[in-house]
């Protein structure tokens, strides 16, 4: 009988991440002294590194990378120990902990995202999540909704009659009895307001999702998501990953199963909702799952309930979630800022879209210009905001959004009535957004430039050989051009240059490191 390969061989570890060889795909716990902090998939989570395959460090792991731990992969469907060692990270000489500021364990869920576990919680700390999915459930049908366990808390109910060790909050859904999207909206906010009469902090994720926050027993505050939904076409949408063939009978009349002892309640037949969520294999754990919706339900589900959101709270509001590392990258001013102030002497109003941090608008605000930083993640430039606030400096920040028309058109409106002369600034806005969002960019700019004003751009040409900016991709600059044009706006000015890592720059052309940019003005005179 031929024997059968091993899942992984050949493992070294380092600073870099874990190193293996492998033909098998499956799900590895690593334990750091005996307790999970990662999972992730030997092939698909790894990239090809010469001859092995190398599972690089999470971001939000590195932190703690530092010291000694007998490192372990384990099989997570079968608990096989693949490979342990006594390993160091970095220059540290302790034991790696992964832990909070306050001694509690830490580990990564399924989106990599650094929590309290519910394998490192005790029954006594769970228990007051448990009460309030119960108080939140009778809160939603004393509404006139019909809540039930959803996503990785029906899965854990169904599965083993529990919670999932590996999870970090809980699931509830809900399925409309409308079938029009305005209706479903109406009907969540009114949900919404019920809770909080009832004393429960509430947090909205769209139009359709909000989350209630619960506090355990040891101060810790819980996430309890609760996921609207409605039937359409033979088809239901639920937030926020699922636009699946259904059937009302699936769900309704729901029903109740056990869960951490208690009755709770779930669809009338969960295994379709769990196929829809998670696919033909949800029987299987993955501690590393991966959502793949389809690109239509994701548009149809942005279009209808996530306008405002889309792409701030995975992308934007995460990145700016790490003040000290944002710091760190920038610490001043940008170089665009100075080279649009030596070519607008005289003006008035300064409107910097896309203002990030805020430094750019707060710099200009202290040379003074009335100056206006507008983003769509507040938390970037909530700091710079207070910072101003106290020095009286003349610039006011303000949520924007350019893919969302109504956004544009209002706060175009808006400033289009300050003083003149009015110079937009867009540093790594166009190359950070969609054909949508490029087109409101320039819509805006030209209501708030007017024919006095000009539109100052930096935008990415092409790909850096230094370090890589966080959400920006090389940009089609012709492609730029011709929508500039089909605006009715002209380029009076272009430079193309090489930004390097420093922040200086060099000619385009030059050997330098960097990335190439380019520098647009840009005026509308009709």
């Amino acid at each position: 009988m031929k024997a059968t390969a091993p899942v992984i061989r050949d493992v070294t570890v380092s600073d870099d991440g874990i190193r293996m060889r492998g033909r098998q795909d499956r799900a590895i716990d690593v334990k750091f002294d005996g307790r999970r902090v990662w999972s992730f998939w030997s092939r698909r989570d790894t990239v090809a590194d010469g001859r092995e395959l190398l599972a690089r460090w999470p971001d939000a792991l590195r932190r703690f990378l530092d010291g000694t731990t007998t490192l372990a992969l384990v099989d997570h469907v079968n608990d096989e120990e693949l490979f342990s060692a006594e390993i160091r990270l970095g220059a540290g000489s302790g034991r790696i902990r992964v832990e909070d500021a306050d001694g509690h364990p830490l580990g990564l869920d399924k989106s990599n995202r650094l929590s309290r576990l519910f394998e490192s919680r005790s029954a006594e700390h769970t228990q007051p999540l448990l009460d309030s999915m119960r108080s939140v459930v009778d809160a939603l049908a004393e509404a006139g909704v019909e809540a039930f366990m959803a996503y990785g808390t029906l899965l854990g109910a169904v599965r083993q009659g529990g919670l999932i060790g590996h999870d970090s909050d809980a699931d509830l859904g809900y399925v409309s009895r409308h079938d029009q999207p305005a209706d479903a909206i109406l009907e969540s906010f009114r949900l919404q307001r019920a809770l909080t009469a009832m004393g429960y902090p509430v947090t909205r994720y769209s139009g359709l999702a909000f989350k209630v926050l619960v506090t355990e027993s040891d101060g810790a505050v819980r996430g309890l998501d609760v996921f609207g939904g409605f039937l359409r076409d033979g088809l239901l949408y639920l937030m926020g990953e699922v636009g699946h063939p259904f059937r009302a009978d699936w769900i309704f009349p729901t029903t109740e199963i056990e869960f951490e002892g208690r009755p709770f309640p779930a669809p009338a037949q969960p295994d379709h909702l769990l196929e829809a969520m998670y696919g033909p294999s949800w029987r299987v754990p993955d501690p590393a799952y991966k959502f793949e919706t389809p690109h239509s339900t994701v548009r149809r589900l942005n279009g209808w309930f996530r306008g405002t959101r889309v792409g701030r709270e995975r992308v934007w509001d995460r990145y700016y979630g790490r003040p000290a590392k944002v710091a760190e990258e920038h610490p001043n001013e940008s170089a665009f800022v100075h080279w649009v102030a030596e070519r607008e002497p005289d003006m008035v109003t300064a409107v910097d879209i896309g203002c990030g941090t805020g430094r750019d608008a707060a710099w200009l605000a202290g040379r003074g210009v009335t100056t206006w930083g507008l983003d769509y993640a507040a938390r970037g430039f909530r700091r710079e905001a207070r910072r101003a606030r106290e020095a009286g400096l003349p610039v006011t920040f303000q949520w924007a959004n350019l893919t969302e028309l109504r956004s544009v058109l209002a706060t175009g409106a808006q400033l289009s009535r300050e003083p003149g002369p009015r110079v937009v600034l867009a540093r790594h806005v166009a190359d950070t957004t969609d054909d949508f969002g490029r087109l409101s960019l320039l819509r805006l700019a030209r209501m708030v430039t007017g024919r006095s004003g000009r539109l100052h751009l930096q935008v990415q040409t092409g790909p850096s050989t230094g370090d890589r900016r966080f959400g920006v991709s090389p940009l089609d600059l012709t492609a730029l051009l011709r929508q500039v044009a089909a605006t009715g706006g002209r380029v009076i000015e272009r430079a193309d240059l090489v930004e390097l890592d420093d922040g200086g720059t060099a000619a385009a052309g030059s050997t330098a490191a960097g990335t190439p940019i380019s520098r647009l003005v840009i005026t509308w005179t009709s």
